[in-house]
């Protein structure tokens, strides 16, 4: 078999079996990372073990003030007894440290810049869960948070 056709039979069969898969393996990453907002105490403590920190976080008003439990994962925002927000290095292919313009480039025209944020709406719950990507005065994405915006 001459050499371009095993490099066409390669692709094709990479196409048909190795790409579905490869997808596949980045939105359950992406499905696992948001389920994790709404877990209960008793299911993160479950799931993650001993956290390696837990800090109290200051809101601009005294009843925003959270409980964090910090993970290799990310941080995760307590209220009452559930996960409110998650904060992660990366989503979507968008880590901290990035430009600012890969968010609006991969996110497209429905993420929304509000001030030093650019928030963007997931509809993948029947409850509200927003992205949003905190930018720092150097325009990098310095924080990523999951979060219930009805919370």
């Amino acid at each position: 078999m001459p050499l371009k056709a095993k490099c066409q039979a390669f692709l094709l069969v990479f196409l048909v079996f190795g790409l579905p898969h490869l997808y596949a393996q980045g939105e359950a990453g992406e499905e696992d990372t948001i389920s994790l907002v709404g877990l209960t105490l008793g299911e993160l403590v479950s799931r993650f073990g001993v956290p390696r920190l837990v800090y109290a976080s200051r809101g601009v008003e005294e009843w925003q003030d959270d409980v964090v439990f910090v993970y290799d994962r990310g941080n995760f925002y307590i209220y009452r007894d559930r996960v409110w927000q998650v904060g992660i290095s990366s989503f979507r292919g968008i880590n901290t440290g990035d430009p600012q313009g890969l968010v609006s480039l991969v996110m497209g025209p429905n993420a929304e810049t509000r001030g030093s944020s650019i928030f963007y709406p997931l509809h993948v719950r029947p409850w509200p869960l927003v992205l949003r990507w905190d930018i720092d005065s150097a325009g990098r994405v310095n924080a990523i948070f999951i979060y219930r915006p009805d919370f």
